[in-house]
């Protein structure tokens, strides 16, 4: 899947795990430290799709909602406050979708 910064706090190896209108899951090796601190507050996500999506990166408002440990992997759930108003956004939830439909089938 595309990469995800958390903007000012954690820029390497974070991988977009799922996305949706409503929240995204992210996946990382970051330090425990800087996964403990995503948990309090709203922070922005700038989200590089992967090339094959043919889209931009874009920035989503995001708030932590959870966060999973699994050996040395994080997962952090996020629900989406403010996604953008232009086409990348909506494009690549729209890519995602079809690329998992066709997994599937």
């Amino acid at each position: 899947m595309g990469k995800a910064e958390i903007v000012k706090i954690a820029k390497k190896h974070i991988y977009l795990k799922d996305l949706s209108v409503t929240g995204c899951c992210l996946e990382c090796t970051a330090d425990m430290d800087k996964v403990t601190v995503v948990q309090d507050g709203k922070y922005k996500l700038n989200i590089k799709p992967e090339r094959e999506a043919h889209v931009g990166s874009f920035d989503l408002e995001v708030e932590c909602k959870w966060i999973r440990k699994d050996n040395q992997t994080f997962e952090m759930g996020f629900q989406i406050i403010l996604s953008p108003s232009g086409r990348h956004f909506q494009r690549y939830v729209d890519y995602l979708s079809y690329k998992f439909y066709k997994i599937e089938t």
